[in-house]
């Protein structure tokens, strides 16, 4: 009997507030800084990202570019797209 399988997507698992700022969280820990790129381009996917594109001023395009783990976003980009999901950073 074959077992049957699916990519592991976070997006599935991740409904409340404290769960999406644990997941980012812990991205922004990591030693590379493109998990946390990438881990802001899931969360602005799961939100949707006309509406974060809306709410920022910022082009569509450029966003999934940017948040891609391929792209070098301005400091200014990772701020707006943070409030836009209704995220804080903070320095501790």
């Amino acid at each position: 009997m074959k077992v049957k399988t699916s990519p592991y997507n976070p997006l599935d698992y991740l409904e409340t507030k404290e769960e999406v700022n644990e997941y980012l969280s812990n991205a922004f820990m990591d030693d590379d800084p493109q998990i946390f790129l990438i881990a802001l381009g899931h969360i602005a996917k799961k939100k949707g990202m006309t509406k974060i594109a809306k709410e920022t001023g910022l082009n569509r395009e450029s966003l999934y570019k940017s948040l891609s783990g391929d792209g070098n976003p301005k400091f200014t980009t990772i701020s707006k797209v943070t409030k836009a999901l209704g995220c804080k950073l903070a320095v501790a």
